[in-house]
């Protein structure tokens, strides 16, 4: 990767979002670590030499603003990496209107924000790597998750579109569809749920590695997707699961 692009990464304080930051910025990636929780987005940043900027992406304006905040502080952001998300374990007859909204908002329509305030500057320079950081839930579906599935298989819908759309432009976008993976966000899923445990139980034995993910094994996946050497790969879903979904 080259050490001039600049990489917005959403979600970037922990987990997945923290390893994908770790990962673009080893070659020489200059990140932007974008977060809800700055704070926590701070200590990310300071490790690797990048920079910390608040960003929900339930609400434009902040988008907006984190946006103009990166290009201000490092430059133009060409690759951007949707990897904020959120989810609880549900029946779908146990869900309801504003769980829905919250969860198409953080996992579907945050994205799309995301992605339509970076695209124009990457139109701009002619070059750009667009990759969200979906699910293996929205390629197959899974128990306990009706309305996050939705949410990642709209993503994974869009990302084709956008892929279509701006390979003119020198732009590629990519899916990444991580499997179960030990992360806070999975860990808070199962505490919270009385049903969970055996839920990460029963895919960890579907697994056929035999183990969850790690947010490393996703970030290297992410990162192929946002190098130089991936310019012909655009509009692919990637699946992360030790094989618990092949296509």
């Amino acid at each position: 990767m080259s050490p001039a692009r600049v990489a917005l990464v959403t979600g970037g304080a922990g987990g997945i979002g923290a390893a994908v930051c770790r990962a673009i910025a080893a070659p020489g990636g200059r990140v932007a670590v974008a977060d809800l929780d700055v704070g926590a987005a701070a200590p990310v940043a300071r490790a690797i030499g990048g920079h910390a900027v608040r960003l929900d992406v339930t609400d434009a304006g902040s988008v907006t603003a984190a946006v103009a905040e990166v290009a201000a502080t490092l430059g133009r952001i060409e690759i951007c990496v949707n990897c904020a998300g959120w989810d609880e374990l549900r029946p779908f007859l146990d869900t309801d209107e504003p769980f829905t909204a919250r969860v198409l908002e953080i996992n579907l329509v945050g994205p799309i924000r995301v992605s339509r305030a970076v695209l124009p500057g990457m139109v701009e320079a002619g070059w750009g790597r667009v990759i969200n950081v979906a699910s293996d839930a929205g390629r197959v579906g899974s128990s306990m998750e009706s309305i996050y599935s939705a949410a990642k298989g709209g993503l994974i819908a869009f990302t084709k579109t956008v892929a279509r759309e701006m390979a003119r432009h020198g732009i590629t976008a990519n899916a990444v569809c991580p499997g179960p993976t030990d992360t806070p966000l999975l860990a808070g899923i199962v505490a919270a749920s009385p049903e969970g445990e055996r839920v990460i139980e029963t895919m960890t034995r579907s697994v056929p590695m035999r183990r969850l993910g790690t947010p490393d094994d996703v970030a290297a996946a992410v990162a192929f997707l946002a190098s130089e050497a991936a310019g012909y790969v655009t509009g692919q879903t990637l699946s992360v699961s030790g094989g618990l979904t092949m296509a």
